[in-house]
C-alpha cells in the first residue's frame, strides 16, 4: 500500500512571502497594483481609529463635565431649555467629517486610476483559465512553436507589468493573489483582463476568490517572480518537448499513454489530452493537486492511486493500477523536468 500524504499548502509553497505567517494579507504588497490600495486601506484605518478615539473623548467630556446639576433626580424634573451655542458643535463635527471624507474620496479615486492600468506596456501575456478546481496557464509566443501550457504555478519577470487574460472552462472563478492585487472573476464564456507585477523576486501566495464548489478552499496557485535572467531561462526550458524516454521507463511511459494520455497532455508523447494539466514539466512544479500536496514521490503515488481519497469531488478518477504498474508511471513522470 502507498501512504498519502496531505501537506499544509502554505509550507508548499516554499521560501519567500508565501511562507510567511499569513500567506493571503493584503496589507504587505509588492507591486504597483496593489501598493496603492494598501496605502488607501492603511489611511483609512488609522482615519477611522482617530474618529472613533475622538468621539469616545467627546461622549467622556460630555458625560463627566458637561454633567447637567442635579440630573440625579430624574428626567422629570429637569426644565426644558434651549442653551446658547450648541449651533457651533454641529459645525464643529460637520467640517472635519466632511473634509475627512472629501480626503478618503480624493484618495479613493487616485488608488483606482493608480490600478487601473500599468505604467507601461505588459512585457508578457499570460492565459489564465479556471476550471474546477485548478488554474490552466497558457504562455503565447510570436509563433506557434513558441507556445507552452502550464498548471497552477505562475513564473513572471520581477519589474515588469503582465497583462492576465482570464477565463473559466466551467462555473465562476475569481484570480486573486493579495500581495500583487484585487480579484479579478473568471467567467464562461467571456476574457476578463487584469494585471499584476512583482517588484521583488518571491513565490506569492494565490486562490480562488469566488465560491466555485467543493474543492473551492484547494484551489490554490502562487506566482514566482524571477529576475528577468532567471525567467528566461525557465521560458526556454518550458518549451523544451519532453525527453525522450530511456528503456527503463519506457514500460511506464507506456502505462502513462494508455492511462492517463486521454486527459493529460506531455508534448512530444502520444499523450495529448486536454481535460486536465500539462504534465510536459511536472517536475518542475513545487506543488500537486492545485497547490494541496508537494510535489514529492509520496504524495504522487497517493495522488495518482486515489485522488479522491485526497481531494473528493476532483476531476481525476482512481487509477487501476498495481504497485508495480504505479511505480512505473511514477519513475516515468520523474524524468519530466
Amino acid at each position: 500500500m502507498f501512504t498519502m500524504v496531505r501537506f499544509p499548502v502554505a509550507a508548499a509553497f516554499g521560501h519567500g512571502p508565501s511562507s510567511t505567517a499569513w500567506p493571503m494579507s493584503y496589507l504587505t504588497t509588492a507591486g504597483p497594483r496593489a501598493d496603492p490600495v494598501t496605502a488607501l486601506v492603511w489611511g483609512l484605518i488609522l482615519l477611522s481609529i482617530a474618529v472613533s478615539f475622538l468621539i469616545a473623548v467627546l461622549v467622556v467630556w460630555g458625560v463627566l463635565v458637561r454633567r447637567v446639576p442635579g440630573s440625579d433626580e430624574g428626567v422629570a424634573s429637569m426644565a426644558v431649555s434651549r442653551p446658547a451655542g450648541g449651533l457651533k458643535w454641529i459645525w464643529i463635527g460637520l467640517v472635519p467629517t466632511v473634509g475627512a471624507l472629501v480626503v478618503a474620496l480624493i484618495w479613493t479615486i487616485y488608488a483606482i486610476r493608480a490600478v487601473d492600468s500599468p505604467g507601461q506596456s505588459p512585457a508578457l501575456t499570460i492565459e489564465v483559465t479556471g476550471h474546477q478546481w485548478w488554474w490552466e496557464l497558457r504562455y503565447p509566443g510570436s509563433s506557434p512553436n513558441a507556445n507552452f501550457t502550464s498548471a497552477n504555478e505562475i513564473h513572471i519577470p520581477v519589474g515588469e507589468p503582465v497583462l492576465i487574460e482570464l477565463k473559466a472552462a466551467d462555473v465562476i472563478h475569481s484570480f486573486w493573489i493579495p500581495a500583487l492585487g484585487g480579484k479579478t472573476d473568471a467567467i464562461p464564456g467571456r476574457t476578463n483582463l487584469t494585471w499584476i507585477q512583482a517588484d521583488r523576486p518571491g513565490v506569492y501566495r494565490g486562490q480562488c476568490g469566488e465560491f466555485c464548489g467543493l474543492q473551492h478552499a484547494h484551489m490554490a496557485l502562487v506566482v514566482v517572480a524571477d529576475p528577468p535572467e532567471a525567467f528566461e531561462a525557465w521560458r526556454q526550458a518550458q518549451l523544451r518537448p519532453a525527453p525522450q524516454a530511456h528503456d527503463t521507463v519506457r514500460a511506464g511511459q507506456a502505462l502513462f499513454d494508455a492511462h492517463c494520455g486521454a486527459c493529460h497532455t506531455v508534448s512530444g508523447t502520444a499523450a495529448g489530452g486536454i481535460v486536465g494539466p500539462d504534465l510536459t514539466h511536472v517536475m518542475s512544479r513545487s506543488t500537486l493537486a492545485a497547490g494541496m500536496l508537494r510535489n514529492t514521490r509520496a504524495a504522487r503515488l497517493g495522488w495518482i492511486s486515489n485522488p479522491q481519497a485526497l481531494k473528493p469531488g476532483a476531476r481525476m478518477p482512481a487509477t487501476d493500477l498495481s504497485a508495480r504498474e504505479l511505480a512505473g508511471v511514477e519513475s516515468y513522470l520523474e524524468t519530466l523536468r
